[in-house]
């Protein structure tokens, strides 16, 4: 752990120099049968193309506000990461009427339409696929986001004690504590390097995404991220904690 990430997108930076090849976010649809496995590698690949697209085609600047309306997804944790990586303001289920510019998926669409900005929306569909017929008024995230460059620079350094997340209970914390709270978590939970998460929480709170991405991210981790665990029997359950070599679990 390397004391000088003080954003999350520097815990993804020192994930990446320690260890590029191991798996960061492994993501279940057990409604589906989906499974998404992002080394790390993979994963600061989408992050940096998606914070292009941010900063070059949707001109978000830092300070920014973005309203993300995306359920526990993998690619929902991809714009947590690329948001801190320009030092837009991941609002986090937010009022997309009062945002800059909204991430929506295929469900939050209307409530996404009262963003007068830039809007993206992502299908979710299984392998990052395309809307069949893109949304009126918004940008599909899967047809714009593979032609982005692999490498991101911010125009503008990310300021650590500027405002970076916004939990939908009102309260706002900086880069800098988000990533003490993730570490903190990470250590009440015993996480340590190489550690194997399974998640069952919603991105509806910090717990969620905690557990969900930044705890594992700050600890050295990885995160089996299956949102709708519900699906499965006990033995199933006992065989995916197997299969993934699960360490711990939330919640």
């Amino acid at each position: 752990m390397n004391d000088s990430d003080r954003t999350p997108a520097g815990l993804l930076r020192t994930a990446l120099s320690d260890d590029p090849s191991r798996p960061l976010v492994t993501y279940y649809d057990d409604a589906t049968g989906e499974r998404v496995e992002l080394s790390v590698a993979t994963f600061a690949n989408w992050v940096a193309k998606t914070a292009n697209l941010l900063q070059d085609e949707l001109s978000a600047e830092p300070g920014d506000r973005l309203a993300l309306l995306l359920p526990a997804h993998w690619q929902t944790a991809v714009w947590l990461l690329a948001c801190s990586s320009v030092g837009v303001v991941a609002d986090l289920g937010g009022d997309a009427s009062g945002a800059d510019l909204v991430v929506s998926g295929p469900d939050t669409l209307e409530a996404a339409r009262t963003c007068s900005g830039e809007r993206v929306a992502l299908s979710l569909r299984p392998m990052g696929g395309r809307f069949p017929q893109p949304p009126e008024g918004f940008v599909d995230y899967a047809v714009e986001v593979p032609g982005q460059g692999d490498q991101f620079a911010p125009y503008v350094p990310v300021d650590p004690e500027a405002p970076a997340l916004t939990l939908p209970d009102g309260s706002e914390l900086t880069g800098a504590r988000t990533v003490e709270r993730a570490r903190a978590d990470a250590a009440e939970r015993g996480l340590q390097p190489g550690a194997r998460m399974l998640s069952a929480l919603p991105y509806d709170g910090w717990e969620g995404i905690s557990a969900g991405l930044l705890a594992p991210l700050a600890s050295g981790g990885s995160v089996v991220l299956a949102p709708r665990l519900e699906r499965l029997d006990a033995a199933s359950l006992d065989q995916r904690k197997a299969s993934e070599r699960v360490t711990h679990t939330a919640p």
